[in-house]
């Protein structure tokens, strides 16, 4: 971010200096300039909302919208990349009027809050967004987190001011997390994207955010452009949000809880192993059925923390019931050594208890059945008497 402003700053300051020499600025003094952010929509990826800038002159004839969530799904190997943390973004531009026409046929809200910036701040932002508009500066390295669509108009909005700084002020909400306001986008109709999300995020997720932190997420940037001041002058930077566009989608069905589904799992696992031990069933096929999904999922959540870019994935604590040991299990099954057992089951109880008393990482709830199921398997492997 550093190497962005100070590219910025190399080409903007021989255009200002040009500009005060003329005695003129490349927009009128009724140029403005407002941040727009925009609600949900049906598709996973617009679940979190989305930010933009806009530059409005009706002087100059000038009404744009800057765009830092553009992406190309026809990139080559553009899955590949986005999985290992690096995937590409670019800033976009479009005039205002097809910006809020998109929105308008996708039913998603838009609201827009005016940013109090005089009008030399304004030709600042203008002419900084123009730069890192150029094709050497438009893309950039995605962090969902740390540099995104909403983190990017944070900054330019900061990096606007002439000498200042802005002055996020501490609200109530200062013990959220990043995990925290994911929950809050994802309650209801996205229950099994919540704990996908869960299951991918590590440690670092779980950690308490600052309010200028908050502003990953648009939703909550929109909420904070309101309580935010310059440092110097303690004078509030934006307007109160107007909105511009609402929400005409369809009501999205409520989605079934997974930690259902799963307490229901559990308790068909709980009676057919109490049926394997009354009658003597065989049921090493679910077992290896079990144990192999389970390291599927320990392989992606190791991928994500060694072999990504992600910061956010580092630390993750699901490995602790998602544990590599599993296909050891399902190759062996009895013949698993006791105390490579007894280890991972308690393992497995510990991750039990997370989803109950999440430190340091919450595991989402839904992993409490999952837990329980592999303990009675693997409690079942050590009754049978072969384990060694």
């Amino acid at each position: 971010m550093k190497r962005f402003f100070l590219l910025a700053a190399m080409t903007l300051l021989p255009l200002l200096a040009c500009a005060e020499g003329e005695g003129q600025r490349p927009l009128s003094d009724s140029a403005y300039a407002s941040v727009l952010t925009c609600g949900a929509g049906d598709e996973f990826y617009t679940a979190f909302g989305h930010s933009a800038i806009r530059i409005c002159d009706t002087v100059r004839g000038v009404d744009l919208v800057y765009n830092y969530g553009t992406f190309d799904f026809d990139a080559p190997h553009f899955y590949w990349s986005f999985a290992r943390g690096k995937l590409n973004y670019c800033l976009s531009r479009s005039s205002f009027a097809d910006f809020v026409a998109e929105y308008y046929f996708e039913g998603r809200a838009v609201w827009e809050q005016r940013l109090r910036l005089s009008a030399q701040e304004v030709n600042n932002m203008y002419l900084m967004l123009e730069t890192n508009y150029l094709p050497e500066y438009r893309y950039y390295m995605y962090d969902f987190f740390r540099d995104n669509c909403a983190t990017r108009v944070r900054d330019m909005v900061e990096g606007s001011l002439a000498h200042d700084r802005l002055s996020p002020e501490r609200t109530t909400d200062t013990n959220l997390s990043y995990r925290d306001i994911l929950y809050q986008s994802t309650e209801g109709t996205l229950l099994w994207w919540r704990l996908a999300i869960d299951m991918a995020l590590g440690v670092r997720c779980d950690r308490q955010c600052s309010n200028y932190e908050y502003m990953f997420a648009p939703l909550m940037m929109m909420g904070q452009l309101d309580t935010l001041t310059r440092a110097g002058s303690g004078e509030r930077v934006a307007d109160h949000a107007v909105q511009l566009l609402q929400d005409s989608r369809a009501e999205a069905r409520r989605s079934v809880s997974p930690t259902l589904v799963f307490w229901i799992a559990f308790l068909a696992v709980l009676a057919l192993t109490f049926a394997e031990w009354r009658k003597g069933w065989n049921l090493r096929w679910m077992d290896r059925l079990l144990f192999g999904v389970v390291t599927v999922l320990s392989v992606l959540a190791l991928f994500l923390w060694f072999g990504t870019d992600h910061y956010c994935t580092k630390m993750n604590l699901n490995v602790m019931w998602a544990s590599p040991l599993f296909l050891y299990f399902a190759i062996r099954a009895e013949k698993s050594n006791r105390w490579v057992v007894l280890a991972q089951v308690v393992m497995l109880l510990y991750a039990a208890v997370m989803t109950l008393a999440p430190l340091p990482q919450r595991l989402n709830a839904a992993l409490l059945p999952v837990a329980l199921m592999l303990i009675v398997r693997l409690l079942s492997q050590l009754r049978g008497g072969s384990a060694r």
